[in-house]
This record gives structure tokens, sequence and C-alpha cells, in this order.
């Protein structure tokens, strides 16, 4: 390639591969697309293999893209020390052979000899991790084709910096968002801590209410809406004097009418032009509204009462009714549900009942969930099981089982939300979602740790010391991926998955097997 042709070759390469440098920068795709246009230039002989490395926050080397090879997950593929680290020559583009310096990049079909062309992507002097593009074991590469490769380097560091740049935008934008609702979330757990309760109500209410919300189909803007601003619907009893609020027995009709007042003092707490404190005073205001009109504060009937306030009515009756009270004895499920029922068209709108009815399996796994009382291991859960998804990257066997029904499904729903964080890499939906999921992960890990810590402190497990020791490593593993989505989110979303599936089966295996001595204390 003489130097005319070097210098069309890289104006057209840039000019192509700039068009893929838009807001939604898809590597894999780049990959694809750089390897159509390499292979039609005369005397560069590349394959049609080719990967991204990207350093992570320890300077280590984490696939994140690639063409003509599996992706990390299929291949559990961990990160690695670069082995040119600090190599002043290895600032430009250079050769080697794959099978030595690389060799856990390579398919294991690949035999015999394997060369790459290494790239160095740098970002204001310093590495972010390299290209490698496989090339025709025989090619003899020359000083101009080094040169054009090194200059091709420096187009792809500016594409790959900028979907760095985009993701981790995405991120902060998720951050600020948690950080607005996260103390409209505080507020409403510090009414319900004055209920004289666990905290696990306003959990398992909003659960219901957004389970509901699926079942009728109501878009997913509207549901993460309803997730934020549900748990805020009895804000006002921060206002309810302790004598009435705390009573074990049943309120007097002069109570009565003081609590009813947690309405309207939680409508006056919310106030904001704010489109989440305007629906979160919405539900405050009117889950106390009946379809028929007789509720209260104002007597809003039917479609009158807005719509979210409409289903945290019902989650909300639903879990009052099942969960033990100072002043009354917990409803048998069947029994409340058959209640529920009854009362669509008068109490409760019938479209949420309707969909209340729907979405009972999942209710029902809430309620096991984010339960109040402490795990009982002899304790039979008959719950339907979730259904089979031959695309899930982590699968629920039956050996896996720890012989507690209860801790099972806290398991299951574990490996529910680990095969969520892989459809959000997978199908590329960006950091951004990535985090909101790990978010939510790290959050339920909380409540499944706590829940068997209590179990075993309460049955006098032996292990409990070194179960405690790996639930705190756990939960700080996940604070550090989440923390690493800021440097890199390329990075940190292909290692919290690797990381997942081999911890939580090897914890189950290993550690939680052993949670079988409770059974029948």
């Amino acid at each position: 390639m003489d130097k005319d042709q070097e210098i069309l070759a890289i104006s057209r390469l840039v000019f192509e591969l700039t068009k893929l440098g838009g807001s939604d920068v898809d590597l894999d795709a780049m990959l694809a697309r750089l390897f159509d246009l390499l292979s039609n230039l005369p005397g560069i002989r590349v394959q049609a293999r080719s990967v991204i490395l990207l350093e992570n926050s320890r300077g280590r080397l984490t696939q994140v893209a690639q063409f003509g090879l599996d992706p990390v997950w299929e291949r559990s593929v961990r990160s690695c020390a670069d082995p040119y680290a600090g190599n002043v020559q290895a600032e430009q583009a250079f050769v080697v052979a794959a099978t030595s310096e690389y060799p856990y990049l390579l398919a294991e079909e690949a035999a015999g000899e394997a060369r790459c062309f290494v790239l160095p992507l740098r970002k204001e002097g310093k590495s972010m991790g390299r290209v490698l593009l496989f090339i025709d074991p025989e090619w003899q590469v020359d000083a101009v084709e080094t040169e054009f490769m090194t200059d091709l380097a420096g187009t792809l560091s500016v594409l790959v910096s900028r979907c760095i740049i985009n993701e981790t935008l995405g991120v902060r934008e998720v951050e600020l968002e948690e950080a607005r609702t996260d103390a409209i979330r505080r507020l409403g757990t510090a009414s319900e801590y004055r209920d004289n309760e666990t905290g696990m109500h306003i959990m398992r209410m909003t659960h219901f209410a957004t389970s509901i919300a699926r079942a009728m189909d109501l878009p997913e803007a509207l549901r993460e809406l309803l997730a934020v601003c549900a748990p805020m619907h009895d804000v006002g009893k921060i206002g309810i004097p302790d004598a009435i609020l705390l009573k074990p027995g049943r309120l007097t009709p002069a109570e009565y009418e003081i609590m009813k007042t947690h309405t309207e003092i939680g409508s006056r707490l919310l106030t904001g032009a704010d489109s989440l404190i305007q629906t979160a005073k919405e539900i405050a205001e009117c889950h106390h509204e009946r379809w028929d009109g007789g509720g209260y504060p104002a007597g809003l009937q039917g479609e009158e009462i807005p719509l979210l306030a409409r289903i945290c009515a019902v989650a909300d009756v639903f879990d009052a009714l099942t969960s033990l009270r100072p002043y009354k004895a917990p409803w048998p499920v069947d029994e409340a549900i058959e209640w529920m029922c009854q009362q669509a068209g008068s109490h409760f709108d019938p479209d949420v009942i309707a969909a209340f009815v729907a979405a009972m399996p999942e209710i029902l796994r809430i309620r096991q969930l984010y339960r109040d009382d402490i795990i009982d291991p002899n304790q039979s859960v008959d719950l339907p099981l979730p259904g089979f998804s031959p695309s899930a990257w982590v699968s629920w066997e039956d050996s896996l089982s720890v012989g507690i029904d209860v801790i099972d499904e806290h398991h299951r729903y574990l490996f529910d939300l680990t095969n969520d964080l892989f459809t959000i890499v997978s199908e590329k939906r960006g950091a951004s979602e990535l985090a909101r999921v790990l978010k939510a992960l790290s959050q339920y890990a909380q409540v499944h740790f706590r829940a068997e810590e209590r179990m075993m402190e309460h049955y006098g497990y032996a292990g409990i010391a070194v179960q405690r020791h790996q639930h705190d490593d756990f939960e700080g593993r996940l604070q550090a991926f989440y923390d690493e989505l800021h440097s890199n989110p390329l990075t940190a979303q292909f290692e919290v998955l690797i990381y997942l599936r081999n911890w939580l089966i090897q914890h189950i295996v290993h550690e939680d097997a052993k949670l079988r001595d409770l059974v029948r204390i």
C-alpha cells in the first residue's frame, strides 16, 4: 500500500466509522463494519475475528465487544493483565502471536498459529485498552501498514471514548433520578416505622401495586412512577398522634376521624409542581376513596379517583388484611382474595380487581419474599413455579435446593434478577437500565440476607458468622460494580454478570446447602 492509497483508505475508514459514532455507538456493529472495510483494502489481510478489550478500574483487560468470537458471558472469560502494560512501544499498533500473548481469546476450534494486530486505544495520553484484529498468519506486515493501523487506532479510540462517555452520562442520569426519589422513599418509610411495622409493608404493597399495573398492561414509564410514589401512600401518618396510631385495639369513632386525616396531611406534605410529587400527592390523598363514592376524604367516585390511587387501594388493603397487626390476626389468603373480589364495583375498581386476580401468582410470591416473620425452615410453600425460559442465562435446577422452601424461593428470585441483568447486557439496552436493575438486585439481596440471618440467629445456626461475612462481601462487591459504572460502564457490566453467576451458584452449593441442618429442628 503506497502513501496515497493509505491516505485515501484512512479517509474512507474515518468517514465510514464516524457514521457509526452517533449518540448510540454499537461496538459489536463497529467491529463488523470495520472488517467489511478492511477486507476490501489492498494488502490488508484481516480475518473475520476481532475483539475490543478495555481496562477496568484495576488496570486489567475485559472483553466488551467482539466480532466472530463468542461473547464474554458464553465463555466465562475473566479479566486479565495486559502483557504490554507500560510498554512505550505498545502505543503504536503492533503484531503479536495471539496463541502466546492472548490465548484466552481464541475460540476452542482455533488451532495452530494465530496472529493479531494490536491497536492501542488511548485517551489524553492514557491507555483505555486494545482492539485485537486477527490477521492471516502468512501476512508479512510492513512499516506503512503498521502506520496505517496506528492511525486507525486513533479513530477507534475516539469512537470507543464517545461510547464510554455516553454510557457514563446515562448512569449519572439514573443516579440523579435515584437521589431525587430516594428522599421520597425515605419519607414514606419514616411514616411507616411510626406505625410499629418492620418496613416490609411498604415493599410488599409497592410490589403488589406494580404487579397489578403490569397485569393491566400499563406503560413501563407509568409503572416506574407508581413504584416510586406508592411508598408515599401513608406519609400523612407522620401527623397522627401516637396514642391513636399505635393503639392496639379498635379505634373509637372520634379516633377514627382523626386517623382519616392522614390522607389530607399527606396531601399537604406533598405539594409541588414536580410531576413525581403530584403523583405521590394523588396517591396519598385518594387511596382511601371508594369506587362507589363512599370513601374519604373527598367522596370521589369511579374514574374521578386517579388510576394509580385505585391500584394502590387494592394493594394496600390486601396486604393489611393478610398481615398480622397488634389489633388483629391475619386473614387467610383465600378469604382475603374472595372478599376483595366481592368488593369489585363497590369498594374497588372492577378492572383493577381483575388485574389483581391475574397477578396473583406474582403477588403470592412477593408475600413470601418480603415477609415480616422469621422464616420457618419446615414451612412448605406451594407457589406456582416460574415458567421455564430456554434463554435463561442462569437456570434454576432442583439440585440447587437447600431443602427450605422459602429460601429456595429467595434464590430463584435472585436468579431472575441476574437474568434480567443478562438480558439488558446481551440486548445492549445500555448502562443506565443496567444501573437500575443492579440497584434493585442490591436492595433485594439485602432483604434476602437479613431474612436468612434472622432465621439463622433464631435457630442457633453455627455457621452464621461465615454467612454474614460472605453476605457483607457480596453486598460490597455489588456496590463496587455500581461505583465502577461511573468510570467505565462497559467493563463493569460484563464483569458483574460473570461474578453474579459464579457467586450465586458457589454460595448456594457450598454454603447455603448447609442450612439443611435447620430442617425439622
